[in-house]
């Protein structure tokens, strides 16, 4: 039920969001993306799991005991993950600075549009991976901020890895102690945080994003608007 489920859910994201997959068809199977519709995924399952007690009787019993487990085992842990991200935590008041040295207020930067807030350094390879997609949404999507919070490298450091690979990234801050993680309970990298017009957390994605993943972020960002 599980499989059948996720493979669902990817088919009908990767049909949503074609147009992002269509530059790069081989990103289709790299599920690292987290391109999964929820809806789809339940659905399917439950499908399955229905046809299967139809056709194998001696399968009811322990199939919904099984899907019983399952919706316990969601209950306990992964609804407090959604209640966690419904609290709609605020911008993180850390204090950042330019590659240059000058100090930077989040908030004020922000000046009331939607903030997606991304974790990176430049030695970590999935971080290198996503920086030209990221790069692109930045300069198509003026109505948001991108803002890219490098983690415990020094100004000289992230300046030469920009100019070296030719990436005209804008709002690129510094955190050399690395509090920015810290604050949003985050200890892998990259890390992208996606907050509203309001400045409260809305969404999260955690490793590389594709395009269409992005993308999708996105579209529920201006959703919540």
């Amino acid at each position: 039920m599980l499989l059948v489920g996720l493979v669902a859910g990817r088919i009908v994201f990767v049909a949503t969001w074609f147009a992002q997959y269509r530059a790069a068809p081989l990103s289709i199977v790299d599920i690292r993306d987290g391109g999964f519709t929820p809806w789809a995924v339940v659905l399917a399952g439950l499908a399955f799991g229905a046809w299967r007690m139809v056709q194998t009787p001696r399968l009811r019993n322990p199939l919904a005991a099984g899907v019983l487990a399952g919706a316990l085992a969601w209950f306990t842990s992964g609804a407090p993950l959604l209640l966690n991200l419904s609290e709609r935590k605020p911008l993180p008041a850390v204090a950042l600075v330019t590659p240059a040295g000058a100090p930077v207020d989040l908030a004020a930067l922000a000046q009331g549009r939607p903030v997606v807030l991304n974790l990176w350094a430049s030695w970590c390879p999935p971080c290198r991976a996503e920086m030209p997609v990221l790069s692109s949404a930045q300069q198509r999507r003026r109505d948001v901020l991108f803002v890219f919070v490098n983690q415990g490298e020094d100004g000289q450091t992230v300046t030469a890895y920009l100019n070296g690979n030719r990436l005209a990234l804008e709002n690129v801050l510094l955190d050399t102690r690395s509090a920015m993680g810290r604050e949003v309970g985050s200890s892998a990298l990259p890390t992208t945080l996606f907050y509203d017009a309001g400045g409260r957390l809305a969404n999260s994605h955690l490793g590389a994003v594709s395009a269409a993943s992005l993308e999708s972020k996105l579209s529920g960002l201006q959703k919540k608007q």
